[in-house]
């Protein structure tokens, strides 16, 4: 099958460095397992640090569909082109727990949206079961973060407002 190089690349940008791509959320996951761990949630910062290893294999993954397509992985919104870099300002630093499940529920379903949108346009069937894969992980990852959700809703108020 004849690929459309810069069209895939196009396509695959937003998952790869985009606002709701891959890099903002191991980014964004690793910065609140360190915030869980230092106010004394160390099971749920281990849980989050778990999917931010499994949004590094994903952003690996891109990265390396991007590299097999002749283009250098950078992380920018315009590849090829090296303008519009990555900015961390993507990450949200929000501090409470209860908020950071917040943002973790919007940022997996803007990241399942963003996956249903790639696998729209995609016609390469490798590439399309690679990304279907990725998918599937983020739905698992959405449910982790909505259980984790329920189960502190089910706990008494905490004094550390942190936590």
């Amino acid at each position: 099958m004849e690929r459309n190089k810069g069209g895939i690349v196009r396509t695959l940008s937003p998952a790869y460095a985009g606002r709701e791509g891959e890099l903002t959320a191991v980014l964004q996951y690793v910065y609140q397992a360190i915030m869980l761990s230092g106010c004394g949630r160390e099971k749920e910062g281990k849980i989050i640090l778990k999917i931010a290893i499994e949004e590094m294999r994903h952003l690996e993954k891109i990265g390396a569909i991007i590299v097999s397509l002749g283009v250098p992985p950078v992380f920018t919104a315009c590849p090829p082109y090296p303008v519009a870099y990555y900015s961390a300002s993507n990450v949200d630093y929000v501090r409470q727990f209860p908020l950071m499940l917040e943002a973790d529920i919007r940022a997996e379903r803007e990241a399942i949206a963003c996956y249903d949108r790639i696998l729209r346009t995609l016609r390469d069937e490798e590439i399309r079961g690679q990304i279907e894969e990725i998918r599937a992980d983020e739905v698992h990852h959405l449910e982790i973060f909505e259980e984790m959700r329920r189960d502190l809703c089910a706990q008494p108020p905490t004094q550390d407002p942190r936590a």
